[in-house]
């Protein structure tokens, strides 16, 4: 990988600008601070050093082993109202880019994350940054373990993770990948917030009609079962408690 190869593979694309790093803190980061950036720029890391998820959490990238990129975008006024649905779009295109490309069956644990035969396989980071008091940009992050080296030891886990060469036992070019997830992102953005979109990532929710627990910001814990998402995106359980975004944590109640 590298930006010239990137650069013939993403031609085709309506891109704002791109930009390539070898090695970087993290890309969401770079994409924050691109200041002149237009809608759809792209930044791409080989390694990711500094990486993270939600709330913080560590996201490392070894180098060559896995795909690590944000999006900038400059959001439209009634996309300003959907910010919480970004982390579904951008975990529908990559379920749909398993599901057409290597005919994988991907599932979506809320809010954040891709799971592949019950194991996660990629995170989602959404970061905004402001201009005033309006959103100036949104930076879709995304990490997917393409190789096993990009799959953190055991002991460095809080949730079973997995890669793609592992679930297909071949290689995987991850130009490629970016190009069929950044294509079905472009395709389904015009839908956010309508109900075919807020139905297609229900339909590919994990633990539907299974037992779950969800811790929130405030130490609290919920028991329940997964009925699906409401129309703004949040979660619905048995106990009639729905669950906003924020840091909440989910997990089957046998894990």
């Amino acid at each position: 990988m590298n930006e010239k190869s990137l650069q013939a593979a993403l031609q085709d694309l309506p891109l704002g600008g791109l930009r390539y790093f070898e090695k970087i803190g993290s890309t969401n980061d770079a994409a924050l601070f691109w200041k002149d950036a237009e809608d759809l720029s792209l930044v791409v890391a080989n390694e990711q050093t500094a990486g993270r998820g939600r709330s913080g959490r560590s996201w490392q990238t070894p180098p060559d082993s896995a795909l690590a990129f944000s999006l900038l975008l400059r959001p439209k006024i009634d996309e300003k109202k959907n910010i919480s649905l970004f982390t579904g779009l951008g975990a529908l295109a990559l379920v749909t880019t398993l599901e057409n490309a290597f005919g994988l069956k991907a599932q979506i644990k809320w809010p954040n994350d891709v799971l592949l035969r019950g194991k996660k396989l990629a995170g989602i980071l959404i970061e905004t940054s402001w201009l005033g008091e309006e959103i100036n940009g949104i930076v879709l992050g995304m990490g997917v373990n393409v190789a096993a080296a990009a799959v953190p030891s055991p002991e460095k886990l809080d949730f079973p993770a997995t890669s793609l060469e592992d679930a297909l036992n071949k290689h995987v070019d991850r130009i490629t990948l970016l190009q069929d997830i950044l294509a079905a992102l472009f395709e389904r953005r015009p839908r956010l917030g309508t109900e075919s979109f807020i139905h297609a990532w229900d339909e590919n929710l994990a633990f539907r009609e299974e037992q779950v627990w969800v811790q929130g910001r405030n130490g609290q814990v919920i028991h329940g079962k997964v009925l699906g998402l409401n129309p703004d995106g949040s979660l619905r359980l048995d106990t009639k408690k729905s669950i906003h975004f924020g840091d909440v944590r989910l997990r089957p109640t046998a894990l």
